[in-house]
């Protein structure tokens, strides 16, 4: 890879650094009840939201002003994004809104479909490839609160928030900039990456998308059996069965490609955009990054170590990627 900044700020302890612990270490228990201690305010102040996204979908988000803790109004809002079988209550996702709910700005935490307890909101199953009604989530945003907007995704999360600046509805909407942390890049490299990596983490994605998909059964009776599609133990067979059962991709590689964001996909951002992720990173091929557009509109920012979505410099509830975006942020605010 070259020609890519490589930021030396993040410097864990030694025994801190590696890349499977920095990745499982945000959902160490002890580490997630000092996040959510911390993240009191900001749940707090949190308000349901109901966006109507076209097409009959609904999301659900949640707001949080600094009005509720009577301060003046966020001159500018977030939408954070969790990754794949996450939600708006990830650890990751909480501590981001609580650094930037203390920093005065209005936070929102959305939901993907199906993720969180949302299940009932829509008949049909999540897919990677559901863009428009993202991209339907932030106008839906933008027009309830018409003020400068921010985009920052996790993993998955990131994904979507890069391709919805980088869809033409973006254009008409007041976004300033976006981030995405460890964000999937080719999700065919990432789905071998996973087969080959650490059994661990195929397990963890394999249990909690049995959850979700079980829990969608148990509100759609009528309309889903996953009794085969759960009988399969490989990730990539069970991508597959979705695929060709419940979305109107043909194959699994043609699934996958429609949610990649390399080659040109990104060459059409409606405004600053920067990735941040680690060479070290166990679940996304920081190779990959050589494929993604060369836009003035992107950045690409590496550190050595950070795992994927980790970036814990120490076992208290802080870390180093949260102020990272309220760096980026500030520039924007600044200027």
């Amino acid at each position: 890879m070259t020609g890519f900044p490589h930021d030396t700020s993040f410097r864990p302890r030694r025994w801190l650094r590696g890349r499977h612990f920095q990745t499982i270490l945000p959902n160490w228990p002890p580490r997630r009840a000092r996040v959510e201690r911390r993240a009191i305010p900001v749940r707090a102040a949190s308000e349901e939201l109901l966006l109507e996204c076209g097409d009959g979908v609904t999301l659900q988000a949640f707001h949080s002003s600094p009005t509720k803790r009577g301060r003046a109004p966020g001159k500018q809002m977030v939408v954070l994004l969790h990754g794949w079988e996450g939600s708006a209550d990830s650890q990751y996702l909480l501590s981001l809104a609580q650094t930037l709910f203390a920093e005065g700005l209005e936070v929102v935490r959305l939901n993907l479909r199906d993720h969180g307890a949302t299940h009932h909101l829509n008949r049909e199953l999540f897919h990677s490839c559901r863009l428009p009604e993202v991209v339907g989530a932030v106008q839906a945003l933008a027009r309830r609160f018409p003020m400068p907007m921010a985009l920052a995704g996790f993993s998955l999360g990131g994904n979507f928030m890069l391709r919805v600046a980088a869809h033409r509805a973006a254009r008409d909407l007041q976004i300033e900039r976006v981030i995405a942390i460890s964000p999937v890049l080719d999700p065919a490299v990432t789905l071998d990456t996973l087969e080959k990596g650490l059994s661990i983490y195929q397990r963890y994605f394999i249990l909690k998308w049995s959850r979700s998909l079980a829990r969608k059964q148990l509100v759609w009776p009528d309309l889903y059996d996953f009794g085969e599609l759960l009988r399969l133990k490989s990730l990539r067979e069970m991508t597959r069965e979705m695929v060709v059962r419940h979305t109107e991709y043909p194959t699994l590689e043609e699934y996958l490609a429609g949610y990649a964001i390399t080659g040109d996909r990104l060459t059409t951002l409606a405004a600053p955009a920067t990735v941040i992720t680690s060479l070290d990173d166990p679940i996304i091929a920081a190779n990959d990054l050589d494929r993604l557009a060369r836009t003035p509109q992107l950045d690409i920012v590496t550190t050595a170590h950070g795992g994927h979505c980790g970036y814990i410099e120490s076992l208290r509830d802080g870390n180093w990627i949260d102020r990272q975006v309220v760096k980026l942020l500030s520039r924007n605010r600044d200027s």
